[in-house]
């Protein structure tokens, strides 16, 4: 982490120190300190020139803190009733900049140190953009989400085409099946799923966050969404969709403008650092539309074509919004069409803005007909 912008938000808003209070479940502290627990709360404090970064951290977690924290670690002694918030009041003084979510009694004790206590975005900006280092990381984790989309593929392609199922190894096969040989591929690759796996059939591709158990037949469309999660904290994030035995109806037609419309919004990007995204979203709307399916609501497009990924699954920018790009954004392109009485059709990639077009992270190709993919099976 850059602490650079931390250094020029003190300076510009004559502060003294920054300070944040959470647990291993804030993307914010995991993305300023590398710190992967615990589930109690820590603190960091930055107060530049004068100190640097500090971690105040549970004693029974000090030696892990040492070993994933660059700057200066501090025990808060578990046996007392000291607080990491009260050990991070010790350490500052005069102005503080704090996020608009540290907890409430971290503030009263910071408060009652005599600090003065003002609200920062800092954070949230820093972590738009992303350094190369943060950029390896992502793609690495997107390598591993397509090691399952190739497995997934790989289990629909080989499944048998039996009454109205799919059988797949002896068994019919589900999406609750799939879901477990996905998720036992991707950790093979290092990542965790993190919960994210969503895999819909037919009516549940509609549901853009299924993780139910229904029966996988002929003729459906399967929706596969991995977003797995690196063990520095960042996510990836890949969806493709199959049908096995297809009869070319509106799935065919579904997943033509759903392709067509990831082209659309590439060709925008094409322009790089600058493209505002709304401009995006537009095109691939406009796409969509074009192939008779409603470019804002159900049955058709019915959420944004795409948000930022980093420490978060989701954060900034949406590509709904009237901002600007820039260089080092990196960005899900994922267009959909859903019906809940037909199915649903999504395909998406994850980009990285450059200050000219863009690099794709994912190289997974895109096909309605599942194709072995993976020797795994």
């Amino acid at each position: 982490m850059n602490d650079g912008p931390l250094d020029s938000e003190l300076q510009e808003r004559n502060a003294d120190a920054f300070v944040h209070v959470g647990d291993c479940f804030d993307d914010d502290l995991r993305y300023l300190t590398g710190f992967s627990g615990p589930d109690r709360d820590y603190a960091y404090v930055y107060d530049g020139e004068n100190g640097g970064a500090t971690l105040c951290t549970p004693r029974l977690f000090e030696e892990q803190a040492r070993e994933e924290f660059s700057g200066r670690v501090v025990s808060v002694a578990e046996q007392s009733s000291r607080t990491a918030g009260e050990r991070a009041a010790e350490l500052v003084s005069g102005t503080v900049l704090v996020p608009q979510g540290i907890p409430h009694d971290a503030a009263l004790w910071l408060e009652r140190a005599g600090c003065g206590i003002e609200s920062t975005d800092v954070v949230e900006r820093m972590r738009v953009r992303k350094t190369e280092e943060e950029i390896e990381r992502i793609s690495g984790v997107q390598d591993a989400a397509q090691a399952g989309m190739a497995l997934a593929e790989t289990v629909l392609a080989s499944a048998e085409v039996g009454d109205g199922t799919l059988n797949w190894d002896g068994e019919s096969l589900t999406t609750e099946r799939l879901r477990r040989e996905v998720n036992a591929a991707m950790a093979r690759e290092g990542a965790a799923p993190a919960g994210n796996t969503v895999i819909g059939a037919r009516e549940s591709c509609a549901d853009l966050h299924f993780t139910g158990d229904v029966p996988i037949g002929p003729g459906e469309t399967v929706l596969i969404d991995l977003s797995p999660r690196g063990p520095a904290g960042y996510y990836g994030d890949l969806s493709r969709t199959f049908v096995v035995d297809s009869e070319g109806g509106w799935e065919r037609r579904a997943y033509v403008a759903v392709e067509r419309a990831q082209d659309a919004a590439f060709e925008v990007l094409s322009a790089g650092a600058g493209t505002v995204a709304s401009a995006v979203h537009g095109e691939t709307a406009a796409e969509i539309s074009a192939y008779g399916f409603r470019p804002d609501g159900s049955p058709g497009f019915t959420h944004g074509a795409g948000h930022g990924v980093g420490m978060s699954l989701h954060e900034a920018p949406s590509l709904r919004a009237d901002r600007e790009l820039e260089a080092g954004m990196v960005l899900t392109v994922e267009p959909g069409v859903y019906d809940p009485e037909k199915g649903g059709v999504r395909i998406e990639d994850l980009v990285v803005v450059r200050e000219e077009g863009f690099e794709n992270l994912t190289d997974y190709p895109r096909s309605l007909v599942p194709q072995v993919r993976s020797s795994d099976q």
